[in-house]
Order: structure tokens, then sequence, then C-alpha cells
């Protein structure tokens, strides 16, 4: 649910007399012409250095090694056997790998280096199992090779998103709402984006329920939606004081459902922080939804705005790891950033007796991604103290299913609302 929070960013988004860049061109060759088309990739991914132009005639098989081998498929055929073709190529990655992961574990380890034993031992140490951290990064891994794989099936896009192929949909609405007005020039983009963009259309249609609201969030393309539900609960259940306090700060607002949540609890003036453009503006367009714009100010500011509050919330970016499209920047924050940037500004930016709500999920504690040692550190370096610590066990479906190459963290996972004070400063 948080935007790109960063300062190169918000200069960027700042910045109204600078020039546009030049859109990025994917060139090939087909029928003996050289063409070209703007290149659309929302993990600034660059154009494919091999294309070439296929049909229905093609095989899986086929396709699966130029794939592999890193040529690019520009699609000529008919759509919908485009995406058959997609489904048939994730099936062949995704059998190569399970056949990678056969072939490591029947593989002998490579001997430890020896070490010294007591005279009575004459066992060898047990073979150590890869740790959690090391699973994370070749589960990382995987899917960064899957999405590579898959992402070179490529669609072309007429010059107002429409798409010259039989069978083809109508995708010029969810096009432009992710990609802005057309260029007046023909586009490239994977077929696997472009399926990410027509859901991203049909979360933004349908919405996403809020119970404690009765109102639905309308997540925007790139920003991420309020699936999890446990957050949204802690603060919406966490105390407050009697009378609420009359004004907060949603820092990284995202979708602005936290915002609601503070409003609906009956915090009059609420300052809600972004950085991220689209974030932004699906957080200005929900709040619109529920009728919430007069007392949510949605601002572009890098974590803080100016002044104090006797209340700041904050749900940054779970995982220290480093994202691999801008939507993952809600989910992946390299060196916790974001969540140090938060804890360092908190107290100056507290009012006296004022409290700070810090959403976290321990799931890279679990991950051995970062210690409980090392927050708790950050916590008392900023001249901060925990007044309080709510915890939640979340629900979602990957904490029971145990063919989750992370299950064994996942299973251990839960999400916190922790209560921050400054130091010296009395309990309200």
């Amino acid at each position: 649910m948080r935007g790109i929070l960063s300062n190169a960013l918000a200069e960027s988004t700042t910045l109204t007399t600078a020039a546009p860049n030049p859109p990025t061109l994917i060139t090939w060759n087909e029928e003996g012409q050289t063409r070209t088309a703007i290149w659309r990739a929302e993990n600034g991914s660059p154009p494919p250095k091999r294309v070439m132009a296929v049909d229905d005639t093609i095989t899986a098989d086929s396709a699966f090694r130029l794939a592999s081998e890193g040529t690019a498929m520009l699609w000529r055929g008919d759509f919908q056997n485009a995406r058959q073709l997609l489904l048939a190529l994730a099936k062949r990655v995704d059998a190569k790998s399970i056949r990678a992961k056969r072939n490591s574990k029947t593989q002998p380890k490579k001997a430890a280096a020896p070490r010294a034993l007591p005279a009575a031992a004459n066992d060898s140490p047990p073979l150590a199992t890869p740790s959690l951290v090391e699973a994370f990064n070749l589960h990382r891994l995987a899917r960064s090779q899957r999405a590579r794989t898959l992402s070179m099936l490529l669609i072309p896009f007429d010059t107002d998103f429409s798409i010259p192929l039989g069978r083809a949909p109508d995708v010029e609405g969810a096009c432009k709402e992710a990609w802005g007005s057309p260029t007046g020039r023909p586009s490239v983009a994977s077929l696997r984006e472009l399926l990410g963009i027509i859901g991203a259309h049909e979360w933004r249609k349908k919405g996403v329920e809020i119970s404690v609201l009765s109102a639905r969030v309308h997540p925007h393309y790139g920003v991420f939606a309020p699936i999890r539900n446990e957050y949204v609960d802690l603060v919406a259940e966490a105390p407050l004081s009697e009378p609420p306090p009359a004004m907060a700060f949603d820092i990284g607002t995202g979708t602005g459902v936290l915002a609601a949540v503070l409003a609906a609890r009956g915090i009059d003036r609420i300052i809600a922080t972004d950085t991220d453009p689209r974030a932004l503006s699906c957080a200005r367009d929900n709040l619109r939804r529920m009728r919430l714009q007069d007392s949510i100010s949605v601002i572009d500011a890098d974590l803080f705005p100016q002044g104090k509050a006797p209340l700041i919330v904050c749900n940054p970016p779970w995982i220290p790891a480093r994202p691999s499209s801008p939507l993952e920047r809600a989910v992946y924050d390299p060196d916790s950033q974001m969540l140090r940037g938060f804890l360092s500004g908190l107290a100056a930016h507290l009012e006296p007796n004022g409290e700070g709500w810090l959403i976290l999920s321990d799931l890279a504690e679990h991950l051995g991604l970062r210690s409980r040692e090392t927050l708790l550190g950050w916590i008392d370096a900023a001249g901060l103290v925990v007044a309080n610590r709510i915890d939640v066990k979340p629900s979602h479906p990957r904490v029971s299913d145990v063919t989750d190459a992370l299950h064994a963290a996942r299973a251990k996972e839960v999400t916190s609302l922790w209560q921050l004070r400054a130091k010296g400063k009395n309990s309200k």
C-alpha cells in the first residue's frame, strides 16, 4: 500500500520544467524491414536485443527454447492462442524448476571443512540444511528467472493502445490507466505485463472490500492493494484516547485506506503523504469516493509533512530486500530505508505525549533478514520507547500453504502495531 518514497523521486515529481525523458524504443527486423516501437516495461527492464516475429504455427517447445535463450517473440497470431502459449511456457518453466530442486536434493553435498572433534566423538556432524535467508534468496532468484522467461512473449499495440490481433480484447482503457495518454506511436509490451495491467484494471473497477469501513477501496495500477486485512484491523482496533486526537499523519498512504480508517475513528484532520504520483492519485480518488476529501489532505511529501501531530501512523515495507518492480516497493525496501527514516524522524514530529503507530510484520526476522534486536536498537537510537505492542496472526492463504518455499517462516509470522513514544514523555 505504500508508494515509492525517495528523495530522488520526490524531486522528480516536483520539477515541472524538466524535459521529459525520451521513450525507450524496441527495434526488430520483420519482412526485410527494420521496425521500431515504444518499449513498455513497468520494472524498467531494457528491451530484448533479439526479437523475432512468430505466429500460431510455433510450438510450445520451440517457444520455450527461444525464450530460454533470450530471444523475444513478437506475436502475430491469434491473441487467445498467445495466452495459451504463455500458459504452456509457464508449465515448462515450473517443470524445469521442480527438476532442478529434485536434482539438488539427490546430488551429494560438498563435504564441509574438517574441524576438531572431541576424542570420544566418532560420528560426523549432520549436514547443514540451507538457512531460511538462503531459501529466500533462492526463491527470489527463481521468481526473477521465471518472470524473465515468460516476459519473452511480446504483444504489439497500435497508436491508440488497441491490439492488432485476432480475438484481442479491448484494453485501451486499462492501458491508459497504466501508461497515460497515447503518444501517437505504436508500442510493444510483454503479454505477461499486459495481463497484469488487465488484472489491475479489474481490481480498480471492483475494488477491495474493507469491512471496518463498510466501503471498497479501489487500487490503481502500480499501487499495492490492501488485501491483507490484519494490518487494517490493527489500526481500526488499537486504543485511542478519549476524545480522539484532533490530527493524525498517515505516512506512505498508498490507497489511502489507513487514513480513511483513522477518519472513521473520529479523527477530524488527517494529512496523508506519499511520493508516488500513482499512489497520490489513487488515495485522492478513494477519499473522494468515501467523501473524506475535506477531512483528509493527500500531499506529496517524503515521509513526514511539516509540523507535528499527536498521532503518526506508518505501515512501511516489511522486507529489507531490493524490489524488482515499482509495485514490489510496497513490500521490499532495501536496507529498511523507509522503516529507519520513519523511526529516526518520528520523535521530532510528535506533539508532547504524542504516539507513533508502526505497523510491521516480523517475517523479515523469521527469514533472517533483520533481527528483533536490530529493530529495537533503531527504536532506541531514535529517542523512542515502546509503550505497547499489539500482535495478530495473519490469515492469508500462504500461511497454510506447505508447498510455499518460505512456509517455515510464513507459519511463524506475526503482524504487530508498535505504539511508540518519545523518551521521557509520560503516558497519556
